[in-house]
């Protein structure tokens, strides 16, 4: 029996619908067209389907393999960057405190005040100080061509003094010479009067000569022997005043090599003298300096362009020289400590490009690798392992690889040191 179906478009005529008692026609078994649609679910999934299934995971797998050998990557790796610390150059107490924690700052913006007063006292004392220096040096130079006059005048006068007693010297010996010719004459005049008076001694005793004659050859000869001692006495005292005259002369000389022997030695302690009195202002000019430099340390100003972290000074704390007070963080200057496996190094080298990715911005960074290390992190820990003691146990060891970030990215001023990053090194 057929059927009509009414449509839009008209009437359309099926297939005749067959009664279910028409199977018993066909000649079918009952339960047949069950029995095949079993059959059919035993049979499984088609072979060329697995087949293409497995083709394409096994050519995702040696492209997932390729893939791998292009880079290397690890998470143990983090950010780091200058961590400046701030001290005091000197002892004092905290005035002001301009900052904070996590306070951006620029070089030479103001973070700390510190009492000045004492720094001021030593300012003037050493200022002091160092005006005295200038006047001994003013007043001990003029000494200096004094003495090398007074000493050129001392050596002209000695010499005079010399010339002087050689000249007396001499003229005691030119009167050494006249006595002596004189003692001689008197010697040979008296040795004539005594013979004359032994003669006439004589003639006297014989009554030969009158007692007048004889008076006068006695009284000559006893005159020309006085004669005689007086002169021998004129030459004794010309000989003591040459003995005076010499030791005059030796003195004048003495004093003249003395002087000569003096005066440089003297112009030496003067200059000795200048020097040490400038070396002592010299001194005090460094003394001034420094107290100057003090003035100004009282003002602490930050070295370098960052945040500021740690803070420990508070106003009115008493500080010592060299006590950290706080520490700048230089956020502009980052970099990555990576921590490769030794395993993974093979093909690395300074100049490679890095994807870097950061925890806690979740976004990728470009990178480049720096440098590579210089030793492993365990052997230049504090205790490091010691193979030798038999205890030896081998252990894939890490090092730090230093990965810079590239310019121009956007959030880089994000970034702090000590974010955990993910770098991937891709090998060329």
């Amino acid at each position: 029996m057929s059927t009509e179906t009414a449509t839009p478009g008209g009437t359309v005529t099926t297939a005749p619908v067959l009664p279910a008692s028409s199977s018993a026609n066909t000649g079918a078994e009952p339960g047949a067209s069950g029995a095949e649609g079993e059959a059919a679910k035993k049979k499984g999934p088609n072979p060329i389907v697995v087949i293409g299934v497995l083709a394409v995971l096994a050519v995702a797998g040696v492209l997932y393999y390729l893939y791998t050998q292009t880079y290397e990557e690890t998470d143990d790796a983090q950010i780091e960057g200058h961590m400046d610390p701030v001290a005091s150059r000197l002892d004092g107490s905290i005035l002001t405190v301009h900052v904070d924690d996590n306070d951006t700052v620029k070089v030479g913006d103001p973070l700390i005040d510190l009492d000045p007063a004492d720094n001021r006292v030593a300012l003037e004392q050493a200022q002091a100080q160092y005006d005295q220096a200038l006047a001994s040096v003013s007043a001990a130079h003029p000494n200096l061509p004094i003495t090398r006059t007074s000493n050129s005048t001392d050596i002209s006068t000695q010499k005079a003094e010399v010339a002087n007693a050689e000249a007396a010297l001499a003229a005691a010996q030119h009167d050494l010479d006249s006595d002596k010719a004189k003692l001689a004459q008197a010697q040979a005049n008296d040795r004539k009067a005594q013979g004359d008076y032994a003669r006439y001694k004589t003639l006297f005793d014989k009554k030969e000569v009158s007692a007048a004659d004889f008076d006068q050859y006695q009284s000559a000869a006893a005159a020309q022997s006085a004669a005689t001692e007086a002169a021998q006495d004129e030459v004794d005292a010309a000989q003591k005043v040459i003995a005076q005259r010499e030791a005059q002369l030796h003195e004048q000389q003495s004093k003249l090599d003395q002087s000569q022997r003096n005066g440089p030695l003297q112009l030496q302690i003067r200059e000795a003298d200048i020097k040490g009195d400038q070396a002592n202002a010299e001194a005090s000019k460094a003394a001034l300096d420094q107290a100057q430099l003090n003035l100004v340390y009282t003002k602490i100003v930050a070295p370098v362009s960052g945040v500021v972290t740690q803070r420990s000074a508070e106003v009115g704390a008493r500080i010592t020289t060299g006590q950290q007070l706080m520490m700048i963080v230089e956020i502009d200057h980052l970099w990555v400590t990576a921590n490769f496996k030794e395993t993974q190094l093979a093909r690395m080298h300074p100049g490679q490009k890095v994807r870097i990715h950061v925890d806690a911005l979740k976004e990728d960074f470009d990178g480049t690798v720096e440098s590579m290390p210089a030793a492993t992190g365990s052997i230049t820990s504090v205790l490091p392992p010691e193979n030798a003691t038999g205890n030896y146990v081998k252990v894939v060891q890490r090092l730090p690889v230093r990965i810079r970030f590239n310019g121009n990215q956007k959030d880089l001023n994000k970034l702090r040191p000590g974010m955990s990053v993910e770098p991937k090194v891709l090998l060329n």
